[in-house]
């Protein structure tokens, strides 16, 4: 039985406010900033420090990191202590958490790497989100309120998350043998959830069947 769902997305196309809706029909627990916030503790950082402790980290560190920590309304991570937190403990500190979670079930989790450390659980569902450029301009521009903001993160935060799993995980994002479903979100939130719960029962049923 499907107990996990995992949301990957590209940026700007509303995979987080995809994910929170879909938790909300399941009634299940939503591991988006909530995980960022548990990682933070298990790393004893502070998410929100002030944006001044930025130029200490080393910027391939920072710009690799802030992959995993940024959500679609979370654009910037500063860290408490850059000469004791790195990308590798971060990774491995995510790794530690989305695997907890996963163990307890009934959860959404949105990226930070849950589509690798929980490939080979059956009972997770991984789903892949994107949308056409234009799409997703339109809804980054709204947060923004900068056209050329908009222009640099919608291609910028994905060359970064490329980056980062090539780096850490030796695969080209988004490696498709390890999603389930993958779907346009300019079709709609709501037909986007419908579809992800519909295999979901689908799988459910094919599972229960003799």
């Amino acid at each position: 039985m499907i107990r996990v769902i995992v949301i990957e997305r590209e940026y700007g196309c509303g995979g987080s406010e995809i994910a929170e809706k879909l938790a909300t029909r399941l009634g299940w627990t939503l591991l988006d900033h909530a995980l960022t916030e548990q990682i933070a503790r298990l790393a004893k950082v502070k998410p929100e420090v002030c944006k001044k402790r930025e130029e200490r980290v080393d910027p391939l560190v920072y710009r690799l990191a802030k992959v995993f920590w940024r959500g679609s309304h979370q654009r910037t991570v500063q860290f408490e202590d850059a000469d004791a937190f790195d990308t590798d403990r971060l990774v491995c500190l995510s790794q530690q958490a989305v695997e907890h979670a996963a163990e307890t079930g009934q959860c959404v989790i949105v990226g930070r790497g849950a589509p690798y450390f929980l490939r080979e659980r059956a009972d997770t569902l991984t789903v892949f989100l994107f949308a056409p450029r234009d799409y997703k301009l339109r809804r980054i521009l709204k947060d923004t309120k900068d056209a050329k903001e908009a222009e640099e993160l919608v291609d910028a935060v994905d060359q970064d998350r490329v980056a980062f799993i090539k780096h850490y995980f030796g695969k080209d994002w988004p490696y498709r043998p390890f999603y389930d479903l993958m779907l346009n979100t300019a079709h709609g939130e709501d037909l986007t959830i419908d579809t992800i719960l519909h295999l979901m029962e689908a799988l459910n049923q094919k599972e229960a069947s003799p």
